[in-house]
Parts: C-alpha cells; sequence; structure tokens
C-alpha cells in the first residue's frame, strides 16, 4: 500500500462497502468525498461527512498509518486546522489532538479489497512492454481518447512554441525554420541543426535563399565540413562560404553534426543539403503551410525535395559512392515532418490568433498514416486498432506519460479495468 494508491482508492471510492465506522464504533456517512488536492495541504478539499447525527464540512487528511500525522509534522501546520476526518489504512496510535477536538480516525484497510492491492503490487513490479499488458483489452480504451491524447500533446508543443516565439521576437518564419532543423536532425542530430539553424540569423537565410549552392554552403560551414576541401564542389561551397561569412559578419562557429549509428541516406550531409533545396524552393513556406488545408496539400509541398547533384553519388564529401541516384526525401520522412513540426506550428499559429482549429488538425491526423516503430509495434501486438496517425500520437504519448512513467494511478485506460 501506498499513500498515492490510497488517495486513488478514496477519490475512486473503490471501497467493498460504505459503512464506515470510526475507531470508537460510531457510523459515518461520507456525504463528499471531497475534491483531490495534488499541491501542499490536506489530501482532499471542500469534503462534507456526517457523524453522530452532525454534518461537518471541510478537508480530509490520508495517511497510511495514523502515526504518520506525527511524522509528517500536521500538528504545528495551521493548513490542517480544519480537517474534519483522518482515514488511514491501519491504525497504530491514538492521535490524541484529534481525539480532543472530536475529530474522527477511520481504518480502511477493511473496507479495500485485497485483490485491489495484488492487482496494483503486481502492475509496478511486472516487466512487461506496458504493466498491464497481461490484462489489458482494447475495450477499455474510452471514447475519445485518442482526440484528448493528440491534443493534450498539441498544447505541449505549443507551449514549446510560444517560448521559442518569445525568444526569437515573434517570428513564425524562423521558427519554422529552426523546427524544421530539429527535424530533419532526426532523433541523432535533431537539438545540433537546431543549433546550427538558430546560430544563423534568419534574415541571412532569406536573403541568400535564392541561391542555393550559398544555403547550402552557409549550412555546412557552421557544420564545420568545409575547412578542408576534398574535390572541386567542395572548394566552390567553402569560397561560398568565406564570402557570406565575411559580408554578415558570421561568428566563427563550428557546431558538428554526428555519423555515427546513422544509416547513409540519414547522414547529416544529404538532411542538411535537403533542409536547404527546401527553402530554396518555396521562397514563401511558412504561408504554404499555414494554408495548407489538406495533408496532400502539405505532401505537395516536398515532392521534389532532394539533396543537391553532388550527392547523388556521395554521402560524405570526398568519397564517391558506388550508389548512384537522386537523395530525394522520402514519404515516410516526409509524414515525421508533419506530424512533429507541421501540425503543431499550425496549431500554435492559429491558437495566438484565437482561431479555432483543433477539429481541423483532427482530420490532418486522420488521413496520415500511423507511425512504424518499437512503440506502435507493441501496441499492435495487443491487438489495439492504428488505422491512423491520430491513434499512434496517441498511443505514443500515452506510453510516454503513463506507461513508461507506470503512473497507473491517473490512467484513464486503467480506471476501466
Amino acid at each position: 500500500m501506498t499513500e498515492k494508491l490510497l488517495q486513488y482508492l478514496w477519490n475512486h471510492k473503490i471501497f467493498k462497502h460504505f459503512d464506515f465506522r470510526d475507531m470508537e464504533g460510531n457510523p459515518i456517512e461520507i456525504l463528499e468525498f471531497g475534491k483531490w488536492n495534488t499541491d501542499s495541504g490536506p489530501d482532499f478539499l471542500e469534503a462534507k461527512i456526517k457523524v453522530n447525527g452532525v454534518t461537518l464540512a471541510g478537508q480530509i487528511e490520508l495517511h497510511i498509518k495514523s502515526s504518520d500525522w506525527i511524522f509528517h509534522n500536521h500538528s504545528q501546520d495551521p493548513n490542517y486546522r480544519n480537517i474534519i476526518l483522518h482515514a488511514v489504512f491501519e491504525h497504530d496510535m491514538d492521535i490524541e489532538e484529534l481525539k480532543n477536538i472530536n475529530i474522527p480516525t477511520l481504518e480502511l484497510k477493511n473496507y479495500i479489497d485485497q485483490d485491489t492491492l495484488w492487482k496494483y503490487e503486481k502492475l509496478l513490479s511486472g516487466n512487461q512492454f506496458i504493466a498491464c499488458e497481461n490484462i489489458f483489452d482494447p475495450k477499455y480504451i474510452p471514447l475519445l481518447f485518442h482526440e484528448e491524447n493528440v491534443l493534450k500533446k498539441l498544447n505541449e508543443k505549443s507551449e514549446e512554441l510560444e517560448r521559442n516565439l518569445k525568444k526569437f521576437k515573434n517570428n513564425f518564419e524562423a521558427v519554422l525554420f529552426h523546427s524544421l532543423a530539429y527535424s530533419f536532425g532526426l532523433k541523432i542530430n535533431a537539438e545540433i541543426f537546431r543549433q546550427i539553424a538558430e546560430s544563423i540569423d534568419f534574415s541571412i537565410i532569406l536573403k541568400v535563399r535564392q541561391n542555393r549552392t550559398q544555403l547550402e554552403a552557409l549550412l555546412f560551414g557552421i557544420a564545420g565540413w568545409l575547412e578542408d576541401p576534398k574535390d572541386e564542389a567542395v572548394k566552390i561551397w567553402k569560397r561560398e562560404f568565406d564570402f557570406l561569412k565575411a559580408k554578415f559578419n558570421i561568428p566563427d562557429v563550428k557546431i558538428h553534426p554526428k555519423f555515427l549509428r546513422l544509416r547513409p541516406p540519414n547522414f547529416p550531409t544529404l538532411r542538411l543539403s535537403q533542409l536547404a533545396d527546401l527553402y530554396h524552393r518555396h521562397q514563401n513556406l511558412f504561408s504554404k503551410v499555414i494554408h495548407a488545408k489538406s495533408a496532400e496539400d502539405l505532401y505537395i509541398l516536398f515532392k521534389e525535395i532532394k539533396a543537391s547533384e553532388y550527392w547523388d553519388n556521395h554521402f560524405n564529401f570526398g568519397k564517391i559512392s558506388n550508389v548512384n541516384q537522386p537523395k530525394i526525401v522520402s514519404r515516410d520522412f516526409v509524414e515525421l515532418i508533419i506530424l512533429n513540426t507541421i501540425l503543431p506550428l499550425k496549431y500554435t499559429y492559429h491558437q495566438r490568433h484565437n482561431e479555432g482549429i483543433a477539429e481541423e488538425l483532427l482530420i490532418f491526423y486522420k488521413n496520415l498514416p500511423p507511425e512504424k516503430n518499437s512503440v506502435i509495434d507493441h501496441w499492435n501486438k495487443m491487438n489495439v486498432r492504428i488505422p491512423s496517425s491520430l491513434e499512434s500520437q496517441s498511443l505514443i504519448y500515452h506510453f510516454n506519460h503513463f506507461c513508461l512513467q507506470k503512473n497507473c494511478l491517473h490512467c484513464s485506460i486503467g480506471l476501466n479495468f
């Protein structure tokens, strides 16, 4: 038994029966169990009980043992002066100060089903994909579960984007560029790519984007790849970077991306070249993103995006590859960009302008296929229906925020077991 579990049982009224009696044998009628308080102070506020014909309104404090009242130093705390009931799992001692003012103590252990305690202990001790894997059934997933999870995720992403907007003086176009750079970096280079993007004043990007070679040179130079030119193409990029560095007074900063554990198609050389191509082709990318009305509108923006010709037979500088073909962005990669960057930014923009877009964005999610990763593979094995990214995004969010943390007591699925 934990105090958190005891609070959960009280909040959801999970008891064998409600013929409560205090330690003196007096019947206690719980008229209102109170509101669960997750901040400091008593556990349940605005409660109401009836004992000995007298109705009391106030706060209820729960403990594993009665003596915890002393150990938690509640005696001198003014926040606990309006307690009307001390509910404990096990009564191990009388609390004189409560007895003196006729505050009843209720021992709960005989009102709690042992199967409930066994189930909780089993959940916390298991090593499965999710704690409830052995008892999980898709029918327990609540109505609108996926929609609510996706909106929670969008709100969290929006908070992060708002911090970035504040940092970059509400420049949505700049924040889009930084966010896209983060996504193009994937897991290994996401933060490094963001640093590269943020190290260049976005006004410089706007000035050089019409010249693809210069835009590539700018990104490659900041990445520290042009120090020792390997061939003629690299010499051209270096010459352009030196020119831009002097013209715009760019600081001598080198931020080195990683190649380790990456498949060649995801090498940072290709991804930065593809990012440069995206900004070269779309002079009004932010406007196009915001005004896109469907997932297909967004796919079109990435339809012909590819690394420059040099990368047709290269994956790294100066090393010719046996693979000779254009390095275009895959549809799977575009879908990740849409989910992780574009939709959260659209949501944030419209929230800023008090324009309801939640329902419209949920349609975007329903029209995108589910992600392919180990977490989704596990949910599939548990017979969860995942027809679109609405469900996959929701389940990934739920796994990270509840299952991974074993936060079973606040799980809306677990509540239905």
